[in-house]
């Protein structure tokens, strides 16, 4: 199993996105998260800095430029979705990736209070 730590530039981003109230509350996260297709064509427009804001994991191991480097996507590459975060918590959660739940579970709060 991949060993990942928290990505603080993926929690910055998020932050930064409920600050702006870029956030859409209610989606459903297996239509609306990234696919393959989706991460390919961010990446041919932004950098591998910018992608790598919208995931709370880093890898261990793989290099920083490589989609392998990277793990719980939260958003769409717009905006923030709590059922990005909820899928973020509990797939951490699930294999006990503590750090990753913990960062995803205080911005799932910060989302709902903010949003209130």
């Amino acid at each position: 199993m991949a060993t990942y730590e928290v990505n603080p530039a993926g929690v910055a981003k998020a932050r930064a996105l409920i600050d702006a109230r870029q956030y859409v509350l209610d989606s459903d996260w297996g239509d609306v998260q990234p696919s393959a297709a989706d991460e390919n064509a961010f990446l041919e427009r932004h950098t591998w800095e910018e992608y790598a804001q919208w995931f709370l994991g880093l890898t261990v191991g793989p290099s920083d430029e490589s989609k392998a480097g990277y793990a719980f996507v939260y958003g769409d590459f717009r905006r923030i979705h709590r059922t990005g975060l909820i899928a973020v918590v509990y797939r951490a959660a699930e294999w006990r990736h503590k750090d990753v739940e913990l960062a995803a579970h205080e911005l799932l709060q910060h989302l709902d209070a903010t949003s209130g």
